[in-house]
């Protein structure tokens, strides 16, 4: 989970490369796998496969931004779906 965390936030930084800003909330990090609504600048897809919007519980990657440990979050949370938690329940983010 923490490699491909790694990896979607390099797309959402791509994407801001490209476009000028970072996805919405409401865009989400679907921005990087299809174009959210024919963005100009788009020039994705900023990940290779949809499956790498999922962590590897089978929930999707938590995006929030503005973030509230850098410019943007990109996180799961863990096996159990809760936040906090230690070994396989803990919280993983890109910070």
């Amino acid at each position: 989970a923490a490699i491909q965390i790694e990896a979607l936030a390099a797309g959402v930084d791509y994407f801001k490369i490209d476009v000028g800003t970072y996805p919405s909330n409401d865009q989400g990090l679907a921005a990087l796998y299809a174009n959210p609504g024919n963005l100009q600048h788009w020039d994705g897809p900023y990940v290779r496969k949809k499956a790498s919007l999922t962590d590897p519980w089978g929930e999707p990657y938590q995006y929030r931004y503005p973030g509230e440990h850098g410019p943007f979050d990109v996180y799961s949370l863990g096996a159990d779906g809760k936040v906090g938690g230690d070994g396989e329940n803990q919280d993983l983010g890109n910070w």
